[in-house]
């Protein structure tokens, strides 16, 4: 599976998901809210997933929300 936003990898049952907008301290975006949401409803239909871990790709795990857009965020 690819995402603009986040990494996917299922290994031995367990998924790892991990948010991936390091440039901007994975700061949370409508586009990422859509990523999650196809991942986990992906998830949600494998048998095989027996745990979720969400992560980041660099410190912090997320620095909120991306409020660059303004009013429009």
């Amino acid at each position: 599976m690819n995402f603009q936003y986040l990494l996917y990898k299922l290994k031995d049952g367990i998924t790892t998901i991990t948010v991936n907008r390091p440039d901007k301290l994975n700061a949370f975006t409508p586009g990422m809210a859509d990523d999650l949401i196809a991942v986990l409803d992906h998830i949600d239909a494998d048998d095989k997933v027996k745990a979720v871990v969400i992560t980041g790709a660099v410190r912090p795990f997320c620095a909120g929300a991306d409020l660059s857009s303004g009013k429009d965020t």
